[in-house]
């Protein structure tokens, strides 16, 4: 499997997540701000709906078209006071929002609609005080009343995005029942503290993750993993903050609290990666600010060539009012972040948290992915097969005991394997000092004064020593081998096997359906590799990997040109996943602090990893379609409302705030049926 080749390769951009956790403090408030602030613009949009009414019943044209005739001696005063009402108190906040724009020097939409009606305006009032023309009382009142609605419906189908993350804070209960003392007294959840022990009654949320002392219950963890089913958990168990518990009384010793929690940090992420922007909306960024340029040039035209081409000015700014009003890239707004929001939000409620959205994005571009095997592809609970002794001084159960007084300090799969048989053997646990871990190697210490090492094959290398010969009776193409070594003498073996997840196959599968190219990457032998790597039809293995070589081999790949994935479960895969184009943390359970992933799948299933990628596939093609409807509708909007089809058809201002709002909603719709399959 060695290539060189030299090929730059560059690496990714780093989460924004420090800059957006210290905002994420004031989302709460944000939120709150957000709300009142959508509420506002209903209120203005009521208030001048009713002022709209007398306005249209008093314009002449309307009139006119209506075949009744209520004009009276100052009627034209009476209009300019209603619209200008309806200017400065439905127009007000497109009025800061065109000031807000201009100071950032990011014109946009507020700026457009803000031109727009102020055109309108003075030119209005301009006629009254003797300028020859009509006014457009009338269509500034119905511009201003479709602006408001337009925007409140924006802001309303946004607020659900994020809302769906309030749901997320809302998993928590607001008093628990803390036990000190052999007494249960209620105290508010911010006063939880790790350390506490709390008793969780049946139908009650946990408010903090924990292990459990006593008691079992079936727990849901739906809102927080994905996981439809609710899970069995007992003495010694994990819960994690926000799970339902739902039929037996659990007490608890709390781990994390607060903004410790899984629960917490899932919030925090979700926050981070919504607030990050990603190259997608980054180019939508541009095409709006590039679009709100193309609006005033094509308005500002359009006047002066209907002026050239003998038009009243009436007429003319008519023409330029509507282009602006009817370019608004208020759907190119609204087109990437909605989905972000929606697709962030979603995938975090089915146990897949995004904390880069560039990588997110650049998964439907992977053609390789490289598996971690142990606890990736395979349960990682290492359960021992055989202790076969070398030495007849040592007899197989002192051989598990020297293993288990050294590997009680570890917390390899491993070591989990052996201290289980200890306990189901009913053995002395030993103690041992001068504890060390070798990475990827295996551990070593003193135990009863002699000098204790329990290591796979790799030691004897790092040795450079013959790798002592396997017994007949180990079948190396399925068992891991791990030698106990006593004052530097080999005296057993302990055989380790580990079940392939019955996800696995599947998963293997569904990818190479994509044309993506599967590899095992492992420090086991090749004996193992090549039997796991056969038995799941991937497309080939690297064996005896140290931890720090894993990194070099995504980049033996990254430098044949494939854009790689790297899957692990985040322990020892931290540089491999960093140095991959997209790093997935996987089965990292309730340790969000898999820090050097692009995305962490929450819960231990391989078919996680074919999800996220086809979610993402979906996701992005939900950008592109907002964005193509966005910028074809301005395609089309802009020559009909500088009226290229003049005189058998001309799109009026109101008409064309109708298809502006409409196409904003469209788009928001089409965000909104994203859905996790």
């Amino acid at each position: 499997m060695e290539n060189h080749y030299h090929h730059e390769h560059h690496p990714k951009e780093p989460v924004e997540s420090m800059h957006a956790m210290s905002e994420s403090s004031h989302d709460q408030g944000h939120d709150k701000h957000a709300g009142h602030h959508t509420e506002d613009f209903l209120k203005r949009f009521w208030i001048c709906l009713a002022i709209t009414v007398p306005i249209l019943l008093l314009s002449h044209m309307i009139q006119q078209w209506a075949g009744f005739n209520w004009k009276f001696a100052a009627d034209q005063y009476v209009l300019l006071t209603l619209s200008t009402i309806m200017y400065f108190y439905g127009g007000w906040p497109f009025l800061m929002g065109l000031v807000r724009e201009l100071k950032s020097r990011q014109p946009g939409m507020m700026t457009l609609v803000a031109v727009a009606i102020t055109t309108a305006y003075v030119y209005s009032v301009a006629v009254v005080f003797g300028l020859e023309g009509m006014d457009f009382f009338w269509e500034l009142a119905t511009l201003i009343d479709i602006m408001l609605i337009g925007h409140w419906l924006e802001m309303k189908s946004q607020m659900a995005a994020s809302q769906a993350l309030e749901s997320l804070v809302a998993l928590l209960p607001s008093v628990v029942h803390v036990q000190k003392d052999h007494q249960v007294t209620d105290i508010p959840l911010k006063d939880l503290r790790s350390g506490d022990v709390l008793l969780i009654k049946p139908g009650e949320k946990i408010p903090a993750d924990g292990v459990i002392l006593e008691g079992s219950s079936y727990v849901n963890e739906s809102m927080l993993t994905g996981e439809s089913v609710p899970v069995q958990k007992q003495k010694d168990d994990k819960v994690i903050a926000g799970a339902v518990n739902s039929d037996g009384v659990l007490k608890i010793h709390v781990t994390y609290a607060g903004d410790d929690t899984y629960l917490q940090k899932v919030i925090s992420m979700v926050r981070t990666a919504q607030g990050a922007k990603s190259n997608t909306q980054n180019l939508a960024d541009k095409v709006a600010g590039w679009l709100t340029l193309v609006s005033i040039t094509v308005g500002v035209v359009t006047f002066i060539v209907w002026s050239i081409a003998g038009k009243d000015l009436a007429f003319a700014l008519e023409r330029m009012v509507t282009v602006m009003v009817t370019s608004c890239p208020h759907a190119l707004g609204v087109a990437i972040p909605l989905v972000i929001a929606i697709s962030t939000t979603l995938s975090a409620t089915h146990g897949l948290l995004i904390r880069n959205r560039t990588a997110f994005e650049n998964a439907r571009k992977l053609t390789t992915i490289i598996f971690d095997k142990t606890g990736t592809l395979t349960q990682g609970s290492h359960e021992i097969q055989q202790i076969i002794s070398i030495d007849d001084q040592y007899s197989p159960d002192q051989i598990l005991q020297y293993a288990g007084a050294i590997q009680q300090n570890s917390e390899h799969h491993i070591a989990h394997g052996v201290m289980r048989k200890l306990k189901e053997k009913g053995l002395e646990l030993w103690p041992s000092t001068e504890f060390s871990y070798m990475q990827g190697v295996g551990v070593a210490g003193t135990v009863n004064d002699t000098k204790v090492v329990a290591a796979g094959p790799n030691y004897f290398k790092q040795e450079s020593k013959q790798v002592p010969a396997i017994p007949d009776q180990v079948d190396q193409a399925t068992d891991t081998v791990n030698f106990v070594l006593i004052d530097g003498k080999v005296v057993g073996l302990i055989t380790f096997a580990d079940s392939i997840r019955e996800s696995a196959a599947q998963a293997i599968a569904e990818l190479q359906k994509m044309n993506i190219k599967t590899f095992l990457l492992t420090g086991d032998n090749e004996k193992i590799a090549e039997a796991v790597s056969k038995r799941l039809n991937m497309d080939g293995y690297l064996a005896n990997v140290l931890p720090h070589q894993k990194q070099d081999k995504v980049k033996e790949f990254q430098n044949k040109g494939e854009i790689v994935a790297m899957t692990g479960d985040g322990v020892n895969d931290a540089p491999a996943l960093a140095q991959a184009d997209v790093g997935i943390a996987i089965g990292s359970g309730t340790d969000v602090a898999a820090e050097t992933a692009d995305i962490i799948l929450v819960n231990s299933d391989p078919m996680d990893v074919v999800h996220m990628i086809t979610f993402g596939r979906v996701t992005y093609r939900k950008m592109v379609q907002n964005l193509a409807w966005a910028i074809g509708y301005n395609v089309i909007a802009i020559p009909l409302a500088a009226g290229v089809l003049y005189p058998s058809f001309m799109l009026n201002p109101a008409m064309g705030a109708v298809l502006m709002s409409a196409s904003t909603i469209v788009v928001a719709v089409n965000a909104k049926l994203l859905r996790v399959k």
